[in-house]
């Protein structure tokens, strides 16, 4: 997938908010190492850099355009291009971060098995994600997904099935660590604009798609998306559009 860096940043107020409520609700720690996972433009990464001023800090991110981007502001953290799923650290990592990222990973169960394996003792594990997959936005992606004339191009395009329920997260980091604080947060995001959900979800949910349909077939499955969108998000009488979304967070320490 090729990821649009401005585009993303189109409402980054929003996007950083849950990433910001990670970083408050970070222990009193003072790392040595940390990596963020999946550090797209770098916003957060820089925060966690300006936080732990004695820490060597590395952003981890797959795609050269947002790492572009990310490197394009001054810092001093460390910029690196590669896959998560194939990580692995050359030290092990005080604080291991991810902001909106994990969710595009599969296999949780041994993906957050192996991050925990990774941090040095009293070493943190801190995730945030997206937990909205039964909302409309990706119900009607994925009912649409399965329609003609888009279904055998976009078959397994979409995998709604990542994200694991609190009790099962658990369950996976207990015998890993010695302490476990899971939640969720419900953020009732107002958007502004014409087709605000389509022009949200179009730097995000929407790239498996896209990336996926030439491009007469891509604007067809867009064009019948934005009018589902618009019907199950409908424009209030001040002229902004409500998008509520549910995220999770896991906040793990060895």
């Amino acid at each position: 997938m090729a990821w649009n860096p401005d585009l993303y940043e189109r409402y980054r107020a929003l996007r950083e908010r849950p990433g910001r409520d990670l970083l408050s609700a970070l222990p009193d720690i003072m790392p040595g190492i940390i990596t963020d996972l999946g550090c797209g433009t770098g916003y957060l990464t820089r925060q966690l850099a300006e936080r732990f001023q004695a820490a060597t800090v590395t952003g981890l991110d797959s795609d050269a355009a947002m790492l572009a981007k990310a490197a394009g502001a001054a810092s001093r953290v460390f910029w690196r291009q590669g896959d998560i799923g194939e990580w692995q650290p050359d030290t092990a990592p005080d604080l291991i971060f991810s902001n909106a990222a994990l969710h595009w990973l599969p296999d949780h169960a041994g993906l957050f098995a192996r991050l925990a394996g990774f941090l040095a003792p009293g070493g943190v594990l801190a995730v945030q994600m997206p937990d909205n997959f039964a909302a409309p936005s990706h119900r009607l992606l994925a009912d649409l997904a399965a329609r003609e004339p888009w279904r055998d191009a976009l078959s397994g395009a979409l995998d709604h099935g990542t994200v694991l329920r609190p009790d099962e997260y658990w369950r996976i980091l207990r015998p890993h660590c010695r302490s476990i604080d899971i939640w969720h947060s419900d953020y009732l995001q107002v958007l502004e604009g014409d087709d605000p959900v389509l022009e949200w979800v179009s730097a995000t949910a929407l790239l498996p798609v896209t990336s996926r349909l030439p491009p007469d077939q891509a604007a067809s499955f867009r064009a019948a998306y934005g009018a589902a969108l618009r019907d199950a998000y409908p424009v209030e009488a001040d002229g902004s559009t409500l998008f509520p979304f549910r995220r999770i967070f896991i906040l793990a320490r060895i």
